[in-house]
């Protein structure tokens, strides 16, 4: 029971980075971004091949984001350049990473050696944590990696561009009165948000070893069900007297007003709970697919969202 619980903890870290992503194109920029199913499978084949020549495990994170972030630059360009709609400019570049993560790794498939260090056997993290157990190392290292992708974003989101990146989606008309272009807003938006999502492939890669040419299936529903989820239950527990309570208590108030990015890693925890608990009830492997759709419909039922609903949930 503690290696399931250890384990969906880990996964809820990792995959919050790919709904960090998703909860910057659809909450924010009200952009259906469909060009995730690609990126995530392409930070992971980034990270693999890589790994395989013996870079440095730390330096396939910046370089997965970076590529990341070019994937997320082509469906900008595509749609605000081209005058592509939304979701077929997502579309197109899903399909044209599909044949470009396969160019990259040479196959379908690339597993990477056991004795190939990955960042939670680096030497920096040995020399720190050594004497913790495999999984527990992973689990500290997901834990810094997304608190520290969370308070960035955060931050980020107080600065100018941050509040302009934030009002593309909500008001257009306002970024285009502060004589700012609204076209160049969504490119970084979607380089962010792309690049997060090529970093949580890279860390899965990290974690599992390997690559796979699917692997990015359903990443886009996972990412929006957990989104979802966490907006959902937090913005039901912001009526509560508790929270009130809090939010008159100063040094407290953060916990009675929560912000969006925590609300999408506890989404991504339940989420990957239900899929786990869902698992070790027997179902199998294969049917884990056919699991997180059933689940991301019973998650859109359940907070009574639908259509454009949905991308303001």
């Amino acid at each position: 029971m503690a290696d399931l619980l250890v384990s969906t903890l880990i996964q809820g870290l990792i995959y919050a980075l790919v709904s960090f992503g998703v909860y910057i194109t659809y909450s924010i920029l009200d952009f259906p971004d469909l060009g995730v199913d690609g990126t995530f499978p392409l930070g992971a084949a980034v990270t693999a091949v890589l790994l395989v020549a013996g870079v440095d495990p730390w330096l396939t994170l910046p370089i997965s984001m970076l590529v990341g972030a070019l994937a997320g630059l082509f469906t900008g360009l595509v749609h605000v350049g081209l005058k592509v709609r939304d979701l077929l400019a997502g579309i197109i570049t899903m399909t044209a990473l599909f044949s470009v993560n396969l160019l990259i790794v040479g196959g379908s498939n690339l597993t990477v050696d056991r004795s190939v260090d990955t960042i939670f056997t680096s030497p920096a993290v040995m020399a720190l944590l050594g004497g913790l157990s495999l999984s527990a190392r992973k689990l500290v290292v997901s834990l810094v990696l997304a608190a520290a992708v969370k308070l960035l974003l955060d931050f980020y989101f107080k600065t100018k561009s941050g509040l302009l990146l934030r009002a593309v989606g909500d008001n257009p008309s306002l970024v285009t009165s502060l004589a700012r272009d609204r076209g160049r807003m969504k490119l970084l938006g979607l380089e962010i948000a792309n690049a997060l999502v090529a970093l949580g492939g890279c860390l899965v890669c990290h974690d599992t070893r390997s690559f796979s040419a699917t692997m990015g299936t359903g990443q886009l529903v996972f990412g929006l069900a957990a989104v979802i989820i966490g907006v959902s239950l937090f913005r039901s527990y912001e009526h509560t007297g508790l929270a009130r309570r809090l939010r008159g208590i100063r040094g407290l108030r953060f916990l009675g007003s929560p912000k969006g990015t925590t609300a999408v890693i506890v989404g991504s925890f339940l989420y990957k709970a239900c899929i786990q608990a869902a698992m070790s009830m027997g179902l199998p492997a294969n049917m884990m697919k056919l699991i997180t759709a059933m689940l991301f419909l019973v998650v859109l039922v359940a907070s009574g969202r639908k259509g454009e609903e949905i991308i303001h949930a």
